[in-house]
């Protein structure tokens, strides 16, 4: 499966180097931008929207790879590729362990790049597929996470599953029944002031988007978008 266009940022000091990479992926279908030093390399990433993937070369002057790298997982989960000459154990789990994807070593063949390119991206679309995504609201089931507008928002354990309850029932109406017994497991005993009690707190955190979720009367409650905001 081929990601034509996907965008790429390639960061390294070495002219020659950048231009191996990007003729490459570029004859692959990507589109690729490219950073001298690391600085560079954030300017770009920012101001770039939709970078897929990044490969990053350590050593590089102004901030080097792990700075570059740090900076990026504090906002973003896209993937990065490390390409370097250090090769020694040390450096490759300071990698992973900063939030790298992948590690490649110099001197490396091109199209062994590409097929990690590759790799990386079929991964990322697989994860994606399981992403829940409403509005504003996106839900990482995998990671139990929760953004509002790209900023993360904490919710309990409980709000968290009858968000993704909500979400993947999403324009059916849900009586609290069937609400109590999916999220809190047990038979409906009356406990209706639970549900609505993390409905309301739910709501709070969701900002505007707490709209969402719809109050049928005597009945429980829909999640359900505008038909403006789906687009």
């Amino acid at each position: 499966m081929k990601y034509m266009n996907e965008k790429i940022l390639i960061a390294d000091d070495e002219a020659r180097m950048r231009k191996l990479v990007r003729d490459f992926l570029k004859k692959d279908g990507y589109a690729v931008f490219e950073a001298a030093d690391g600085e560079e390399a954030l300017d770009v990433f920012y101001a770039e929207k939709g970078i897929a993937l990044v490969i990053l070369d350590v050593m590089m002057p102004k901030m080097n790879g792990y700075e570059v790298l740090e900076e990026i997982r504090q906002s973003s989960e896209v993937p990065v590729l490390m390409l370097t000459a250090k090769s020694a154990e040390e450096d490759e789990l300071s990698a992973f362990s900063g939030g790298a994807d992948e590690y490649i070593t110099k001197p490396f063949s091109p199209k062994i790049l590409v097929a990690r390119v590759n790799a990386l991206l079929r991964r990322q679309g697989s994860q994606k597929d399981k992403r829940l995504c409403a509005g504003g609201i996106a839900v990482d089931e995998e990671k139990h996470e929760v953004t509002v507008d790209g900023e993360f928002v904490r919710l309990s354990v409980k709000e968290f599953e009858l968000l993704v309850y909500f979400m993947r029932n999403k324009g059916m109406a849900l009586t609290r029944e069937k609400i109590l017994s999916a999220v809190w497991e047990f038979d409906y005993l009356g406990e209706a002031r639970t549900i609505d009690t993390h409905v309301k707190m739910l709501r709070s955190k969701l900002g505007k988007y707490g709209k969402y979720i719809r109050t049928i009367w005597g009945m429980g409650y829909k999640f359900e978008v505008d038909a403006e905001e789906t687009a």
